[in-house]
């Protein structure tokens, strides 16, 4: 029989730094998490504006705010260990009120990276720069700096003390798009602030402050429209809990039978200003929706709590994506109730003087397309609406007693198109396989995940065995599916299809093509935009034409 030797080693305490750093590779573990925590320190701040530089080649990251600031006395003890502004003792755990309480962040950033602060508070008319070393102490005295009321947090060469941990990273790709999720967690869950982010020197992110988040979703994901969406609050303080502060559920809620994703991406819970994962108020939230929704398609739903702060544990993760909360069951049949209610909210009927202040916001924002001022329902029955023209043999002219429509054909066919494949996409099975060059395991994955039947068929050649209905006999057939390769989103795959698939601007229409075309996009559940958030029609009213051609002092047409 072989001898086995146990070894027997004490036990003994860690050393202080073994400690700080365990600690803090688990409140630091990737880009996005300096991004986090940095960005929540700001918003504590009471910021209004935070502006986000990613340096990707040296993973860096500045953060810069217009909050309250830094007194030098804080700026010295800033950064070591479990400092921080926003508790003091073991009761302040039971009533947290802030995104950042623990004081480890910016000490687990010194000893990760090369960490500098510059911060002016208000009132002061000068602002100090600190820079501290890997134990968070200051190198050297603050100096004075001039820059404007805030703070501005410089995080440079992150993990390069620790190779290990750096060569362990997910591709630079991965971790900007966690960067990028980040930031529009945080945008939804404080949408009263503006966020300015640039990646590796150019312009990315730009998300504008709104009211709520349903002014914030369309500036994240430009296939929705403000239209598309419900805003509803509800306070669920019962009277017996009035001095523990008002408790309360707001809901923006995609309308179902306009909005729905192949996936549950935009189910998300925000608790007292952070994102959190939730699988229960999550299961609420989709078993409440699933009936009003067409088969296999998820609901867009943000559900924002404001709950005391003694009835919320945020010590379960030291992320603080997890909480927990108590008499969550009872929470649940309310929140079940707020959905119930949200759902009967009537579409509202929007005032011209309500749509003129939406242009100005629009244009103050700088958003991608201008929206008319006048807001029509495109898809009411219009039954002496009439094709007459085709304009540079991309628009189609069309009058109705109210006036004029001017709808791009292009786009028009497109919403058509894809609402179509949207309810009924059809795989076909080919004879000749359509051969593609130089795929990688993702795109194939998408292909599949799409219905498509793919194979490999030589050296980094692949066979696509079966089409999509609509590109059967399509002459850019291989172009389009690379382009549709490329989709993370199976939705926006198929909207790439009927994109390539609409008349083309430049084609010439007939009339009864024109016709036929403005009758089947009126049939559309959200004729406003095509798949990719483009406007499809610009409305010019009679009463305006009247206005603009001075007949308004007439006595009679």
């Amino acid at each position: 029989m072989q001898n086995i030797t146990i070894h027997h080693t004490a036990i003994h305490t860690l050393p202080i730094e073994v400690v700080h750093l365990i600690a803090a590779g688990e409140v630091i573990d990737s880009l996005a998490a300096s991004v986090r925590e940095l960005a929540e320190n700001a918003i504590d701040a009471i910021a209004t504006r935070i502006v986000i530089s990613i340096w990707t080649d040296t993973l860096s990251v500045q953060v810069s705010d217009n909050g309250c600031g830094m007194a030098i006395a804080d700026l010295s003890q800033a950064a070591t260990p479990h400092t921080t502004s926003k508790i003091t003792n073991a009761e302040d755990l039971q009533k947290i009120n802030s995104l950042g309480f623990r004081g480890e962040a910016l000490y687990s950033l010194a000893q990760l990276a090369d960490l500098s602060i510059c911060s002016r508070p208000m009132l002061e008319p000068v602002g100090y720069q600190a820079n501290y070393d890997q134990h968070g102490n200051l190198q050297t005295s603050p100096k004075v700096v001039a820059i404007a009321t805030g703070t501005v947090v410089t995080v440079r060469n992150l993990f390069s003390r620790y190779p290990n941990r750096l060569q362990a990273l997910p591709t630079s790709s991965q971790q900007v798009r966690k960067v990028q999720l980040q930031v529009q967690q945080m945008a939804i869950a404080n949408p009263q602030i503006n966020w300015q982010v640039t990646l590796d020197g150019k312009e990315w992110i730009t998300i504008w402050a709104g009211e709520n988040s349903s002014e914030i979703l369309p500036q994240i994901i430009s296939s929705i429209q403000s239209h598309d969406l419900v805003f509803k609050e509800f306070s669920i303080s019962p009277p017996s809990h009035e001095e523990r502060g008002a408790e309360g559920i707001s809901i923006t809620l995609g309308l179902p039978d306009r909005l729905s994703r192949r996936r549950p991406d935009w189910v998300k819970v925000v608790l007292n200003g952070r994102v959190v994962n939730f699988p229960e108020l999550e299961q609420t939230i989709l078993a409440s929706l699933e009936r009003t929704l067409p088969r296999n398609r998820f609901p867009v739903c943000i559900v924002r709590l404001n709950l005391p702060c003694d009835r919320i544990d945020w010590n379960r993760d030291p992320s603080k994506s997890e909480a927990y909360i108590q008499n969550l069951g009872e929470l649940q049949l309310q929140l079940k109730d707020c959905l119930t209610e949200a759902l009967k909210i009537p579409e509202a009927r929007v005032s011209y003087t309500t749509a003129t202040n939406d242009l100005l916001k629009t244009a103050e924002r700088k958003t991608s397309y201008l929206i008319p001022a006048k807001r029509e329902n495109f898809n009411q029955p219009n039954h002496d609406l009439k094709a007459i023209a085709q304009v540079l043999d991309t628009y189609i002219l069309a009058e109705h007693s109210g006036g004029l429509w001017l709808v791009e054909q292009h786009v028009a066919h497109e919403r058509v198109l894809f609402e179509e494949i949207e309810t009924q996409w059809q795989i076909v099975a080919i004879d000749q396989p359509i051969l593609l060059k130089n795929l990688n395991d993702d795109q194939i994955d998408r292909l599949q995940v799409l219905g498509l039947e793919i194979e490999a068929f030589g050296n980094n050649i692949w066979a696509v065995r079966s089409l999509p209905e609509i590109l059967i006999g399509h002459a850019d057939c291989a172009i389009i599916l690379q382009e549709m390769s490329q989709q993370d989103d199976p939705t926006m795959a198929r909207a790439t299809a009927a994109c390539r698939s609409a008349i083309r601007n430049g084609t010439k229409l007939d009339l009864v093509t024109m016709r036929d075309l403005l009758w089947r996009w009126q049939q559309t559940r959200n004729p406003h935009t095509c798949p990719h958030g483009r406007p499809i029609c610009l409305a010019i009213d009679e009463s305006d034409l009247a206005r603009f051609f001075r007949r308004n002092w007439l006595i009679s047409k």
